[in-house]
């Protein structure tokens, strides 16, 4: 059995961490297997790199940067190999360059585009465990590239899909997928099976157990997930095919993603193409706009808005400012959405409309509403957002 497990930063963060991360991987390979192992780098060590970064420059080169973070993987796998060879494990570090990692050549948010497999099966039939550094690749140049956050876990699941392993386990420090974050509703359960679709709206709606490339890829390379913590030997959570899950509840979670901001447009001229004036601007700054509502026009003007994830609201200000139209923009940073994510809503019918009364019955206005085959999103008052996850998580029973 070929497994692929990736460490995070906090799972790897000091020296005492990463024995007993050398200690769960020598058990895996005791028990028979074939291990490779993508880390992190250990936890503050990639904020500190960006840090001596500024200290000479605000805006250091890409090229420059990639070289720099990509470092801290690279510490952490040797410190790993060195770990593991202590204990009598054989074990061999390598980079993103010698695992056979390419990218393409956009420094710092790179993606992967092959991965020789040779170069890693070479080592496993050597009878090595093989730590690979996440987060990194090498363009066809030959430049050190990065992957942008949630990088690693792109490398391990990216590593799963290349060399068929039977498994992707992808540690934290957290024991799984829950139905809402267990900080705001104490009654929330852990899930033993997700599906890959279920998993990519949960991640998108501010769900930050994973992030949405990794589990884009897992779904596109049909590589079964496992993510659990690396603190003790609970199960996991696995993400995986629809219908390799025998039970669908209607609703699997429930998530709050407080980085959002509404902009409304307000007397809008209402005419063929105004629309993708404003939206080609945003799409051109590199602004993701998530809900977008227009209302009927009367008069010749329509109202327009949309969300924008919070920390970008300034530059959705001077994009507007640089279209200069004349209809009036207002800025609201004081909303969150709140969703119901469930592959079973496509076979009930009502699971909308229970969203809404609930709300409903706490005293909470929708401001925008977005629906999809199996998501519900709502766009609240930032007061409300933790008492609606508690309510819709009681409405839907998701402790049972």
């Amino acid at each position: 059995m070929l497994v692929v497990q990736k460490y995070g930063g906090t799972s790897v963060g000091t020296l005492e961490r990463i024995e007993e991360v050398a200690k769960r991987v020598s058990k895996a390979k005791a028990s028979g297997n074939d291990v490779i192992v993508v880390v992190s780098a250990m936890s503050g060590e990639t904020n500190k790199l960006v840090s001596y970064a500024e200290h000479f420059s605000k805006t250091p080169q890409s090229r420059e940067m990639d070289m720099l973070l990509s470092s801290g993987e690279r510490v952490t796998s040797s410190l790993l190999a060195i770990a593991l060879s202590a204990m009598g494990f054989p074990a061999v570090a390598m980079s993103g360059r010698q695992a056979g990692i390419k990218t393409d050549k956009f420094h710092t948010k790179a993606r992967i585009e092959s991965i020789d497999r040779l170069c890693i099966e070479k080592e496993l039939n050597g009878g090595n465990i093989v730590i690979v550094a996440g987060f990194q690749g090498v363009t066809e140049l030959g430049e050190v590239s990065t992957l942008g956050r949630g990088g690693s876990d792109l490398s391990a699941v990216a590593i799963a899909g290349a060399l068929d392993a039977d498994l992707c386990e992808i540690y934290t420090d957290v024991d799984g997928v829950y139905t809402t974050d267990p900080r705001i509703e104490p009654k929330a359960k852990k899930l033993d099976k997700i599906s890959y679709d279920e998993m990519l709206e949960l991640a998108s709606l501010g769900a930050k157990v994973l992030q949405t490339r990794s589990v884009e890829m897992a779904k596109k390379l049909n590589v079964n997930l496992v993510t659990r913590s690396s603190f003790n030997d609970n199960e996991g959570t696995m993400i995986t095919k629809e219908e390799n899950i025998m039970e669908q509840p209607v609703v699997s979670g429930v998530a709050l993603d407080k980085n959002q901001a509404r902009v409304t447009l307000r007397k809008v001229v209402d005419k063929p193409g105004i629309a993708a004036i404003i939206f080609r601007k945003l799409a051109d700054e590199n602004i993701n706009v998530d809900m977008i509502i227009q209302n009927v026009g009367h008069d010749g003007t329509t109202n327009l808005g949309f969300t924008v994830p919070q920390n970008e609201l300034e530059r959705t200000r001077a994009a507007m400012e640089e279209i200069n139209a004349s209809q009036t923009v207002e800025y609201d940073s004081d909303v969150v959405k709140v969703s119901i994510v469930g592959v079973g809503m496509k076979s009930h019918s009502g699971v909308a409309c229970t969203a809404f009364d609930t709300l409903s019955k706490e005293g909470i206005n929708l401001e925008m509403i977005s629906t999809s085959e199996i998501k519900v999103s709502m766009v609240i008052a930032a007061k409300y957002g933790e008492l609606a996850v508690r309510a819709l998580h009681d409405a839907y029973e998701l402790d049972k």
